[in-house]
């Protein structure tokens, strides 16, 4: 005799684990941040303190997501296996039952992450920096304390630029400018990134800015000229290819009639800096 069966005896291991995953609650997920970062800090005498800050992030209930990466991956590889986003606005949202007083003391706790994450980048281990960063903003009040907040952005971004997420690195920069819109650091690194990734014009933007605020700014002088001469190339190089696929299409066009846009010449009027177009039966 045979026994039919349903199909549901047959769910593979990785459906299971993908049900499982979805079933996670938000508490559980800041559980297994705040308990990982218990476990690798390296400064173990202040763990008393560090449990209540687990408390905390949990009583706040803070809006973020992410996904675990083992400390043996490559830093080219961090943007791709951690997402951490941050919901301003949802933290927002959550802290409007807070009172003074309890938002004075997630400060402090976000302080404390802070000068933690800092001593994590001099040591060169950006990973824990960024990810002690990223707590640091879970906790700290958003509309109290703009300013700290602008900072934690901006040491965030300062540990993907060592990680080579760039990318990642210039919204930081962004959300650090948002909260400080005159956040000097924040702005000439959102500035090189900008040129490090071949965004020209924003990096002049910023660079402009940059000069605005601290004429005596050497650095942001150089790129100045640096960029409008790159800038200009690049429109020029541009200019230079349009006109040439111009031209194809043209003399596509044309070839049926027996002429080509030789036949065809632009004359630029040299006090208005228009062109007009003057027609040649017998081009040379």
């Amino acid at each position: 005799m045979s026994l039919k069966s349903d199909g549901r005896d047959n769910v593979s291991g990785d459906e299971e684990e993908f049900r499982d995953a979805c079933s996670r609650t938000n508490e559980e997920i800041v559980d297994e941040l705040v308990n990982e970062q218990l476990k690798n800090l390296s400064v173990q005498s202040d763990d008393e303190k560090l449990k209540d800050l687990a408390n905390g992030v949990r009583n706040d209930e803070p809006t973020t997501s992410r996904l675990n990466h083992s400390d043996e991956e490559e830093h080219e590889d961090f943007a791709d296996c951690i997402d951490d986003i941050i919901d301003d606005e949802g933290l927002k949202e959550a802290e409007r039952d807070l009172t003074d007083e309890q938002k004075k003391e997630n400060k402090e706790k976000a302080d404390k992450l802070k000068e933690q994450g800092n001593e994590l980048f001099k040591d060169g281990d950006y990973i824990k920096a960024s990810e002690l960063y990223t707590t640091a903003l879970m906790l700290c009040p958003v509309e109290s304390y703009p300013n700290e907040r602008a900072i934690l952005y901006g040491n965030r971004a300062a540990a993907k630029m060592k990680l080579n997420s760039n990318k990642a690195a210039i919204e930081d920069c962004t959300k650090a400018l948002l909260f400080n819109p005159n956040y000097m650091k924040a702005l000439i690194r959102r500035a090189k990134l900008y040129e490090d990734t071949d965004k020209l014009d924003e990096s002049l933007e910023d660079y402009k800015k940059i000069q605005k605020l601290d004429p005596s700014n050497q650095e942001a002088g150089q790129a100045l000229i640096r960029l409008s001469e790159a800038i200009n190339e690049r429109n020029e190089k541009l200019k230079t290819e349009m006109l040439g696929k111009l031209k194809d299409l043209g003399n596509m066009i044309l070839k049926p009639f027996g002429l080509s846009t030789n036949n065809f010449q632009m004359q630029q009027d040299p006090s208005t800096g228009s062109y007009s177009i003057n027609f040649n039966q017998n081009p040379q």
